[in-house]
């Protein structure tokens, strides 16, 4: 039987309750009772999205930042808003807001280091 697509996606971060906080704070979301002690998993559809303590021998700082070659897009029902929270309180924009196939799009990167993309085009 075949695989029938994307299910899970979680992060590992630092400081998990940190993480949570920001996701919290900036992006609305909304921690599901579901989940190990290790991790925080997000109430999110249609894929899970979550955040868990780094594995024993994984080193997120190994590159310039962690993720390197994998694109996360999240979907948002007011990128724009999101966008200038982040901006006014000091968070990193890595691409500006444009207008694009996606709706209004734009790339942030999280307390860790990864580049999160949100756009709100359903």
């Amino acid at each position: 039987m075949p695989a029938t697509g994307p299910d899970f996606l979680s992060l590992q971060v630092h400081d998990l309750a940190a993480s949570q906080a920001f996701y919290e704070r900036y992006l609305g979301l909304v921690r599901s009772p579901a989940g190990p002690p290790h991790a925080v998993v997000f109430d999110t559809a249609p894929i899970a999205f979550a955040l868990r303590d780094i594995v024993e021998g994984t080193d997120i700082d190994a590159g310039p930042h962690p993720g390197i070659g994998a694109a996360i897009w999240l979907h948002a029902t007011d990128v724009q808003e999101i966008h200038d929270g982040l901006a006014a309180d000091g968070h990193a924009i890595v691409a500006a807001p444009i207008d694009g196939p996606f709706g209004r799009t734009f790339t942030f990167a999280d307390p860790d280091g990864y580049r999160i993309t949100l756009h709100d085009r359903v």
